[in-house]
């Protein structure tokens, strides 16, 4: 895990210090001079003079950067920018280069696992899609591991296997949506989870959660398991909203899924229900058409929990 401070300790500090360092000398700085106006040690200026820093040539090379040190030289040479303006020159040139720019791609570079985001963010934001999207899929893996030991679960899975899913806070499709790639399944009596949550690669669960989400339940998280009669009394019994949905009216399996019309059944019965969340769907099968039930709740942890305290063995 590489930090995007330490891409500008390592690689851009050195660079620009070495820049201003050179520039200042060439306006007639002594070294004690640079030092002094740089806040760093004479020897320091000697190892930029002498080339015995790592600097970075993409660094050095950006126009901004070669623009800053000119007007930060400038000023310190006639004394028009004290070092503290020349501080927060270089400060907010810094934070511009982390948003989605040069030092973004150069800490990208570092670590490659951040390029699955795409796009520009700023990892500093603590509203960052970056930092939302790691949270959700953070939380199904939270959800996973309470799944993985709670005895009884894989039982619970259905013949098409069971998901976990749960969704971004404004979520308007699939790939808002962090599951289990593959999905899981029962593999000898035990709960099987393939491989680390992703996004967009649930459609049936994920298409059951955003169209309850359409009709105004206020659920994130969702997860499919075997029909039961005794589990949907259960559940019942313990409190939780049970909501049957009519399957010859519903899309299953359709792949559209950015409207509430991806699951017309679900979206009519949980708008004529009302739920409150956390609640359960089920449908008891059709032509062609497993039984399946749904549990919905707040985020994947939640769900899970709910399994957990009712699929024991």
């Amino acid at each position: 895990m590489k930090f995007v401070e330490e891409v500008v300790v390592e690689e851009f500090l050195p660079t620009v210090r070495s820049m201003l360092a050179a520039d200042l000398r060439d306006r007639g700085f002594t070294q004690r001079e640079v030092a002094e106006a740089l806040g760093i040690s004479q020897s320091a200026v000697s190892k930029y003079a002498h080339g015995e820093v790592a600097t970075s040539d993409a660094i050095s090379a950006d126009e901004r950067v070669r623009d800053l040190v000119e007007r930060v030289g400038a000023g310190l040479a006639t004394g028009d920018m004290s070092r503290v303006q020349a501080l927060v020159e270089v400060e907010v040139l810094i934070r511009q280069l982390e948003d989605g720019d040069l030092l973004a791609e150069r800490h990208r570079e570092a670590m490659p696992e951040l390029r699955e985001h795409g796009g520009d963010f700023d990892v500093h934001d603590p509203e960052s899609t970056v930092r939302t999207t790691e949270e959700v899929r953070s939380s199904v893996r939270r959800g996973l591991r309470i799944l993985r030991n709670t005895s009884g679960f894989a039982g619970f899975v259905p013949n098409v296997g069971s998901n976990l899913v749960e969704c971004l806070p404004d979520a308007a499709d699939v790939e808002d949506v962090a599951a289990v790639p593959g999905r899981i399944f029962d593999v000898r009596g035990t709960a099987t989870v393939p491989s680390d949550p992703e996004f967009g690669v649930s459609e049936h669960v994920a298409s059951v959660l955003l169209s309850a989400r359409a009709a105004g339940a206020a659920v994130r998280g969702a997860l499919n398991l075997r029909y039961d009669p005794a589990l949907i009394e259960g559940l019942h019994a313990a409190g939780y909203p049970t909501v049957e949905f009519d399957v010859e009216d519903d899309r299953s399996g359709d792949d559209t899924h950015d409207d509430e019309a991806a699951r017309p059944g679900v979206v009519e019965a949980v708008r004529e229900a009302d739920p409150d969340a956390p609640f359960v769907l089920y449908q008891t099968g059709g032509f062609g058409i497993e039984p399946i039930t749904y549990v919905l709740g707040a985020d994947a942890p939640t769900v899970a929990r709910i399994v957990r305290d009712h699929c024991q063995e």
